[in-house]
């Protein structure tokens, strides 16, 4: 059988297997969160919340990876269901403080667990020696990728 173009143009890019085994483990999380209600950004703010004393906007698209839009419509979405709330910051006039709640905390305890699952299932797969080159591997990519010019 003939390879697309899409094999053909992606042969041998590992830039492309690695955005294809993200986007396979983000696709099995949508699925696992999808009872909670919740999205893998939404996860994702949910857990930092949920070990942090509250943290800006700024704070959480930095550590979500994603733009300042996205978090602003992923907490407003968080603020409607009644997951976060968000308070002027004691320290400084200006920003926004956002907080998980009582019920918010209680989501994501449950959604972890369904999280880990499909984190358990790929971790699974390999040898803890495997997993442990497998992570290196990672973490030098993103070391070589963050030093480049």
């Amino acid at each position: 059988m003939a390879k697309t173009t899409t094999e053909t143009v992606a042969a041998g890019r590992l830039g492309h297997t690695i955005k294809r085994a993200e986007q396979a483990l983000i696709g099995r999380k949508t699925e696992a969160l999808r009872e909670f209600g919740l999205t893998v950004p939404q996860y994702a703010v949910l857990m930092l919340l949920s070990v942090s004393d509250g943290m800006s906007a700024a704070q959480l698209a930095r550590e979500c990876m994603v733009t300042p839009q996205t978090m602003a419509t992923v907490l407003t979405n968080l603020e409607k269901a009644d997951l976060v709330v968000r308070e002027p910051s004691e320290l400084h006039q200006k920003v926004v403080v956002n907080r998980a709640t009582r019920a918010g905390r209680a989501v994501v305890k449950k959604a972890d667990k369904a999280a880990l699952r499909v984190e358990g299932a790929l971790g699974a797969e390999f040898t803890p020696e495997e997993r442990a080159r497998f992570e290196d591997y990672l973490e030098r990519a993103v070391a070589v990728l963050g030093s480049l010019d």
